[in-house]
């Protein structure tokens, strides 16, 4: 255990040395959840805030109500540098390097994820400072920030481990880079944007039983004190079976032997 947590300190240091020396990347991916918040409230805000039907409307009604999902964008952004991390040490070579060496497998992966899960948390830190100086106004309290900050950082490990199975199966590292960028649309045929209420029939069930939904809905319940019901039980059980699968999926592909 002890050389397992050696060779884990050894390669989250490798991975952080290469986000510092490839911070345009991880600006891109920053920039993302950054526009979509901007463009969504100060473009759009006005009209959308006025159909929510609460306080006085408006963009100080809407940016409140989007920015939920727009940290779930800027999860499913930061992990799209995951999948493409991974794939680059696949595809290059170092991986099949690293497997003649006397380390513990699981560290590289496990480098990885920790290496992600961080630039991930400073990532919404960022997003969140920019929505609180353009009105964000949460009413939470110190453990409501406490549970939505867990709830955070249990969809960035789960969607990380996720990433880190796409970036192990794909093929190269252009096809890594597109295969997360499916999660960064569900945020938008969920309850990010809109109430899931006003949308048609079938696009509703969907939005209604996708996995963010229930993050989001949950994630507002605690910062603004909306009514919360099963979403947080539901949200917690998605985030399990999305890594629990993502685990597996990229454990299994990781320890094959592979043909590239």
């Amino acid at each position: 255990m002890s050389l397992l947590l050696q060779d884990s300190a050894t390669m989250l240091g490798r991975q952080l040395r290469h986000m510092r020396r490839d911070l345009s990347t991880s600006l891109l991916l920053l920039s993302v959840p950054i526009i979509f918040l901007l463009l969504f409230v100060f473009v759009l805000g006005g009209t959308l805030g006025d159909g929510l039907g609460e306080g006085d409307g408006g963009r100080a009604a809407y940016v409140n109500y989007v920015v939920p999902g727009i940290l779930l964008i800027t999860i499913a952004s930061g992990v799209q540098g995951t999948a493409i991390s991974v794939a680059m040490d696949m595809t290059e070579g170092i991986v099949a390097r690293f497997r003649t060496m006397a380390i513990a497998r699981s560290s590289v992966l496990t480098g990885h994820v920790l290496g992600s899960l961080l630039m991930i948390l400073f990532q919404l830190t960022v997003v969140l400072a920019v929505a609180l100086a353009i009105g964000f106004r949460p009413n939470a309290t110190a453990v409501e920030w406490l549970a939505a900050g867990g709830l955070l950082t249990a969809t960035a490990f789960a969607l990380t481990w996720l990433a880190v199975g796409m970036g192990i199966a794909a093929k190269t590292v252009t096809s890594a880079s597109n295969m997360p960028m499916p999660l960064t649309l569900l945020p938008l045929f969920g309850s990010g944007f809109v109430p899931t209420e006003s949308m048609p029939t079938a696009l509703r069930l969907f939005a209604e039983h996708q996995p963010f939904t229930p993050i989001m809905e949950t994630l507002r319940g605690l910062l603004l004190g909306t009514a919360i019901g099963v979403s947080g039980w539901v949200a917690v059980g998605w985030c399990l079976v999305i890594a629990l699968v993502g685990y597996a999926w990229a454990r299994r592909n990781y320890h094959r032997d592979r043909t590239r």
